[in-house]
């Protein structure tokens, strides 16, 4: 996380104008799909971790299979499964879908054909007709359930859709369904955002759109070092009032606790403090709905960890309708073994982020409505 200065100038992001744009309608399921003896092309988002040429994190592989499994209960003749893996400049020997494949295939009692990774081929990013009509070739019909690629025009999410009949998947759809609710003008009610990770500029537009309609926005990890505004729009900031912070950024550095505005210069902060943590808890524990995206520090780190997971286990224990969102926070909700405590974990990552910006997704565009 960020170093900071006690006279440093904070980027002020209050006057950004939310959109509006998002579309909630309705959209065409594989639920309603005939399928029986045809030939099926998923688009899943198989773009998970490797360590040492094998999958270190299947909770996205296991997220295709109920879409996968449907199509073969309604009698589908055969299935193929297409998705992207990192981000290769063309073929790459370290991004081969090859053991993403085996554990998918470990994961299924039946066979399904998964294609090489679609950024292989340059016609990918460009939405290339012709890859398209090649990764359409031999199909029926084509199901969208990579929520997380939604967001990106690209041959295999967008130029498919084009060439064949198009369905959302269960996940597609579980997704939308789950993210729509937040931006309801009947949520449960005190609504709670907590906004935490590094990536601010990414953030920035979810917050403007769902500050219109949140209650209180709990803020950690970098983006509270950029943010010292005390209002967005009509909604209340609560910035940490205490971080742990180090001399030097490394996971074995002891943390010393500062009040949040007198952290000396040159030390970085890696963490909330106790008194944030509990007063963060206290707002939670009354939520009725709380959308959280983003660790509070620097959570690969144990000594640093005590903030998130004080924020996850106020979720967890909280009787609110609760979303969890962006890899890092689901990752860590479910190592401290409380993803089955929330009501839905986003594999959407930007996907999502640009959803509850209020941003129209090209992959979701593409879906007809039923």
């Amino acid at each position: 996380m960020a170093q900071r200065r006690r006279d440093c100038t904070m980027t002020v992001v209050a006057t950004l104008e939310p959109t509006t744009n998002v579309s909630l309608r309705r959209l065409r399921s594989v639920r309603d799909a005939d399928v029986a003896g045809k030939s099926v092309l998923v688009r899943a988002d198989l773009n998970v971790p490797l360590a040492n040429g094998v999958v270190a994190d299947d909770t996205r592989i296991r997220a295709a299979l109920p879409t996968l499994e449907l199509l073969r209960a309604k009698g589908a003749a055969a299935v193929t499964v297409c998705s992207h893996l990192g981000r290769p400049a063309g073929p790459d020997p370290a991004f081969l879908i090859e053991p993403v494949a085996e554990r998918l295939h470990a994961l299924l009692d039946f066979r399904v054909h998964v294609l090489e990774n679609t950024r292989f081929d340059d016609g990918e990013t460009k939405n290339d007709l012709a890859f398209a009509r090649r990764l359409a070739d031999g199909h029926d019909l084509f199901v969208q359930d990579a929520f997380g690629s939604v967001h990106r025009a690209h041959a295999s999410t967008v130029g498919v859709a084009q060439l064949l009949p198009t369905y959302a998947g269960l996940l597609v759809e579980r997704e939308v369904e789950h993210l729509a609710r937040l931006l309801g003008d009947d949520v449960a009610r005190p609504y709670v955002l907590v906004a935490g990770g590094a990536k601010v500029e990414d953030k920035v537009g979810m917050i403007a759109h769902l500050g219109r309609h949140a209650d209180a926005v709990l803020v950690g990890g970098k983006m509270a070092e950029q943010l010292r505004v005390a209002k967005f729009g009509p909604v209340d900031f609560e910035l940490p009032i205490d971080v742990l912070a180090v001399q030097r950024l490394d996971r074995d550095a002891p943390t010393t606790v500062f009040d949040a505005a007198d952290v000396p210069y040159g030390w970085a902060v890696v963490d909330i403090g106790p008194r944030t943590r509990h007063r963060f808890a206290r707002v939670l524990e009354s939520a009725g709905t709380i959308f959280w995206n983003g660790p509070l520090g620097v959570v690969e780190w144990p000594a640093c960890a005590g903030g998130t997971r004080a924020i996850a286990e106020a979720v967890a224990v909280s009787d609110a309708y609760s979303v969890v969102g962006g890899g890092d926070t689901v990752a860590a909700v479910a190592r401290f073994g409380l993803a089955d405590r929330v009501s839905f974990m986003s594999t959407g990552g930007g996907a999502a982020l640009e959803f509850l910006e209020g941003k129209e997704l090209p992959g979701l565009a593409a879906i007809p409505s039923p």
